[in-house]
């Protein structure tokens, strides 16, 4: 069933023009309640730290009482955080209102169903059947209750805390804790410090405004900065709603996505631990399966997006899996990417093996990446058009088999995404260019 405004991660846009408006966060709700939670039942709600949040939780408020929902309001909290907190709760369905690692000037909404994970395309589809339809009003005995709930965080702090292992503590380390002034700007520092790291917070501290400015984990330039300046052990950077997550080492190099997998990963199995297959997706370094396979771990890509990720986790029985970009899933510790969870993992195997992170990283060899972004003002069909198959056919041919070449429309921005990937930086730089121009040419 086509949807029209569920994209890969929820409803998102600009806020004040469709879908983000507070009229159509009204209609969701309203929608959303007639599918979800048709005789009444629970939603938990929670958002970042954007100043539009106040405006939508109202919206979506008023429209899930009116229509015989009770509501717990939890506030800023992860995204992770309330799918962990839907399930805590026994709510019917959870929602957060975030676009994540966008601006503050955009916004989004989440759903979770009740055991903590993402709505499948049909019942996205069946709550877009319903938004055309007229807000439902119950009789005023029928209407639901909201209700804030204050002891939210400190259930999902101690969760967090639960998923190291028995008997680690972080006494010894300085960490540099960037929560990019968004929604995890008061659990991750706080659980840290609790299991006894020396922290040096950044981006801690939101206006509703600030999220992912200049900080968090799109913009890591700050922590590796910090990291070297205090003299850290290592630093950890999420983005605004606190699902991704990446790291710095002792020396502030960067440590990305692949690289956390393949050090949770290699950890897992030399302790007998690892189930299934790691699952990385078709944008996944080729250095990350060949360090993977040089220890005897299975690899498979999924498509891009963290549900992707998730399905074949599922579909192979494996635990851990992700994306370069920092969405990593730790399926032996909860239901759904988490930052602060999965770098607590990555926090533990430094402490238990007395290694630096930039040893544990040191035998997976990235192969030169370059990652463009064509802006498209119109959808473009990028198997009928000669013009790029030919330039990706040179490519490839150029490339050989040590290289990739992956493109992709985005799901989130009206952007076609183009990777290249190979041996030599300089000619990976070159073909990427190349391959862009293309794209750029058939969207014209």
């Amino acid at each position: 069933m086509k949807r029209r405004y569920f994209g890969t991660d929820g409803v998102r846009g600009r806020v004040g023009k469709e879908p983000m408006t507070v009229d159509f966060a009204l209609r969701l709700a309203s929608a959303a309640a007639r599918v979800l939670a048709p005789d009444g039942g629970k939603v938990l709600i929670g958002k970042d730290t954007r100043v539009s949040g106040y405006m939508f939780e109202s919206a979506l408020e008023a429209g899930f009482v009116a229509a015989g929902v009770d509501v717990l309001l939890v506030g800023p909290l992860p995204t992770p955080g309330i799918a962990y907190l839907t399930r805590w709760f026994d709510a019917d369905f959870g929602i957060v209102l975030s676009a994540s690692h966008n601006l503050y000037y955009d916004n989004g909404i989440k759903f979770f169903d009740a055991r903590g994970a993402k709505l499948s395309d049909g019942v996205e589809a069946q709550i877009e059947e319903w938004l055309d339809k007229p807000v439902v009003t119950r009789d005023s005995v029928a209407l639901g209750r909201a209700k804030r709930v204050d002891s939210a965080r400190f259930d999902y702090q101690e969760f967090c805390k639960s998923t190291i292992p028995e008997g680690v503590e972080l006494a010894g380390l300085k960490i540099v804790i960037d929560c990019a002034h968004g929604a995890a700007y008061k659990t991750a520092p706080r659980v840290l410090a609790e299991l006894g790291a020396e922290i040096v917070p950044i981006g801690c501290s939101p206006n509703g405004r600030n999220i992912n400015d200049g900080c968090g984990s799109t913009h890591p330039e700050l922590l590796q900065l910090t990291v070297t300046g205090v003299r850290a052990h290592l630093g950890i950077a999420l983005d605004g709603d606190g699902d991704r997550v990446i790291m710095a080492d002792e020396c502030g190099e960067l440590v990305d996505g692949d690289q956390l997998l393949y050090v949770i990963a290699a950890a897992r199995h030399a302790e007998h631990a690892l189930q299934g297959p790691v699952v990385g997706t078709v944008m996944s370094n080729l250095g990350l399966e060949q360090a993977l396979a040089a220890k005897g771990i299975e690899f498979q890509r999924a498509s891009v997006g963290d549900r992707h990720v998730l399905e074949m986790l599922r579909r192979h029985h494996g635990a851990i899996g992700g994306e370069t970009s920092g969405h990593v899933i730790c399926l032996d510790k909860t239901t759904t990417g988490d930052g602060l969870i999965s770098a607590l993992q990555v926090v533990a195997i430094v402490k238990k093996s007395g290694l630096p992170l930039s040893a544990l990283v040191a035998d997976m060899t990235k192969y030169p990446q370059k990652l463009l972004n064509v802006r498209t003002d119109r959808p473009v069909d990028l198997d009928a058009s000669s013009i790029v198959r030919d330039a990706v056919q040179q490519a490839e041919a150029e490339l050989g088999e040590r290289g990739r070449v992956v493109l992709r429309p985005s799901g989130t921005e009206p952007v076609i995404r183009v990777m290249v990937e190979g041996l030599d930086d300089a000619k990976v730089s070159r073909v990427a260019e190349q391959i862009a121009s293309a794209v750029k040419q058939a969207a014209d």
